[in-house]
Formats: C-alpha cells, structure tokens, sequence
C-alpha cells in the first residue's frame, strides 16, 4: 500500500488551525440557520431569503471540505482560490440583505450571514496570510456590514462588529505564524539530531578504520626508518588534522544561521608542525568572513610549507578582544627578506596579495607582515602575519 507523502512544514503547522477553523464554520452555521428562523417573519422576500441560507449552506460545507486538506496537489493554491471564493461570497450575502428584507430591519440588526459567520473568512486569511491578511479581511468585512446597513454615523461606535472582525484576525493571524514559527524549530532540531548522530557514526567508522591505518604507517614508518620516514611524517600529520576535526564536529555550528564559530576552522589545520591555540570560549562570526580569514590562515601557512623548509615549525593564535579579531600566523623559518612580496608582486605573482592581503581586506580588515628580515646575515627568526579583522556592530 502507497503511502501518502508528508505533509509540507507549513502545512503540518496549521492543519491543526485549519481543521479547528472549519469546526468553528459548522458552529457558526447553525447559529445562522437560527437566527434566519427567527428573523424570517420580518423579511419582505422569505423565501429568497431560505434560498440564500441554502447556498450559504453548500458553501460551507464545500469549502470546509477543500480547507480542510492537507494532501492534495497545490494545496496553498487551492485554499487561496478557497479563501478568495469564501470573502466573495460572504460580501455577496451581506449585500443580498437588502433583497429580502427593508431599511428598518436591516439598519438595525444582523445581516443575513450573521457576523459570526462572516468571520469565517476573516480567520481563514489569518491562517493563510498571518495577521496583516487577517486584520486587512476583518477590515473589509467590517466595511461590508457597514456599508450594507448604512451606518456610516455615530451608531458604528456602538456597534461591536468592526472591533470584533478585526481582533479575531490578529489573534488568529499571530496564532498561524506562531504555529509556522515552532514547525521550523521543530524541524532544524531534528536535522541537527539526525546529522549529529551521521557525525557520530562516520567518526566511529573513520577511527576504527582510517585512523587505524594512519597511525600504524606512522609506527612502522618510524621504525623502517629512511625515506619510509616521511612517509610517516606525512601519515602523523593526517592522523592529527583527521583527529582534530573529528573532535570539533561536535562544536560546529555552520548547519544554519547568519555565524559560526571560527575555532574549528582554524584548529582544522592543526598538524605535528603547526600550533594552533584559540580562546576556551566560542568565537561566532559571519559565515563568509569567517570562511575567508581560514582560507587566508590557510595560504600563509602555505607558505611556510614552500619557503620555510620542511623542519620549520609554525603558530596560529587567535584572539578576542570584543572589538575586533586579531589572528597571528608565525614561524620560525629564515623569514621574508626585507621588499620581497613587493617584488613578487612587480613580478605578477600575485599569491600573498590575493591569498592573504586580499582576502582580508574584503572583509575589512589588514594583514600586516609583521617583521621581515633584512639580509642573510641575520638570525632566522622566522616571519609573522597580523589579520586585524573588525566585528560589525
């Protein structure tokens, strides 16, 4: 047996407020076919009238029908030609006052669909277009009655109906978007869950079997000694960066919202040879800029892997200062000679300027090169960048 397909998150959220609403559509209802009985003695045309209350009827029944479904194709487009049918009918009737009875009767009393039932169409805007689509029905309906009665002076002040109209589509109108509100948390918490406990299983299988691997190479490498050495450099530094991201899957926060924690980011690149060390607290930033100033961590200690040589020991430190975000990037190589990023840049090599200089600067911030040594003769004391990234207010 087919299953039927789920139902969509809007949807899910207020069936419950559409099903409850054509409930309220029945009660009213009868309340109408009531009041008709009582009042049909003072009509001047009864029987147009019983016919009037007949397609009022129908249409009730119809449309609690067509609101009430929540799995049929189109379905918003469907309850919005509903909801329209529903507001033009409603106008119709309150207008079709006038045919069945004279000025004295209707001036002074119901018009033939009653209010009750009238706010019917006003609930049904609320539910689809929240409370700007509910105040703006209670509005017009109420304008409808008004008009139909003719009581455009001081008596509309008296009269509950525009007040009444109007409430019932705000509350009913907050009530939709509340409900649609809690449906996407409802929705994010069991995506997250779901891609928590992926997380989780993926890291079992990585430990229990790459891992596994990487650190025997790194063992029995180590042990062969030679050229199977790097090797085994190479397999520690995969088991570290592989560990460290493992560990920090727990602490990301890129599945949704405007920022993420730059931490993991950065301790991502973390190998035997580069230190990372970041504050013990999260440090939320935009998606975008976070990703760049990574990237930007990324090229430098690039870098330091080309120029540096392969013993070269590197130092990512990243703090908060609540004003701004300062990332420090330093080895302890031989250093940059005094003009030569200037000169490579002359030379169209355009790798810092746009890897590192670049990137920063599109987030408005600076990348300073701290110290650069000035010949061969002086110690290798390594070179250092400075990001200086700004937080937007």
């Amino acid at each position: 047996m087919t299953r039927p397909a789920e139902p969509a998150s809007d949807d899910a959220a207020t069936s419950p407020l559409w099903r409850a609403a054509q409930a309220f559509r029945l009660v009213t209802l009868i309340y109408a076919v009531g009041q008709q009985a009582a009042s049909v003695s003072y009509y001047t045309n009864q029987r147009l009238s019983w016919v009037l209350i007949a397609l009022m009827a129908v249409w009730s029944g119809v449309s609690a029908v067509m609101l009430s479904q929540w799995r049929i194709h189109n379905l918003r487009r469907v309850r919005t030609t509903v909801v329209i049918g529903d507001h033009v009918v409603v106008v119709a009737l309150i207008f079709a006052t006038r045919l069945v009875s004279d000025f004295d009767w209707y001036h002074g009393h119901q018009t033939l669909p009653t209010t009750l039932w009238a706010a019917n169409a006003v609930m049904s805007s609320a539910i689809l277009w929240g409370p700007f689509g509910g105040v703006t029905s209670g509005l017009l309906i109420s304008a409808a009655i008004i008009t139909a009665r003719e009581q455009w002076e001081l008596d509309i002040w008296r009269d509950a109906t525009a007040p009444v109209l109007v409430s019932v589509g705000l509350a009913i109108g907050l009530a939709a978007n509340t409900a649609r509100r809690a449906q996407a948390q409802l929705q994010r918490a069991v995506r997250l869950t779901a891609a928590a406990q992926e997380r989780e299983r993926l890291a079992r299988e990585v430990h229990d079997g790459v891992l596994q691997v990487l650190s025997y190479i790194k063992r029995r490498g180590t042990e062969i000694g030679g050229p199977t050495a790097e090797l085994a450099q190479r397999a520690g530094e995969q088991e570290v960066a592989l560990r460290v991201l493992i560990s920090e899957q727990g602490e990301r926060s890129d599945a949704g919202g405007p920022e993420v924690d730059l931490r993991p980011l950065l301790t991502a690149q973390a190998t035997p040879s580069v230190l990372v060390s970041t504050p013990g607290e999260p440090v939320p930033f935009g998606r975008w800029e976070a990703r760049e100033i990574s990237a930007a961590v990324a090229a430098a200690l690039a870098n330091v892997v080309q120029h540096a040589g392969p013993g070269a020991k590197a130092y990512v430190l990243l703090e908060d200062t609540g004003e701004e975000l300062i990332i420090s990037v330093r080895d302890d190589g031989p250093g940059i000679p005094s003009g030569r990023l200037a000169e490579a840049e002359g030379q169209g090599r355009m790798g810092v300027s746009r890897s590192i200089v670049g990137r920063i600067a599109a987030i408005e911030g600076t990348a300073h090169l701290l110290f650069e040594v000035a010949g061969p003769d002086e110690a290798d004391d390594g070179a250092e960048w400075e990001f200086r990234v700004p937080r937007r207010r």
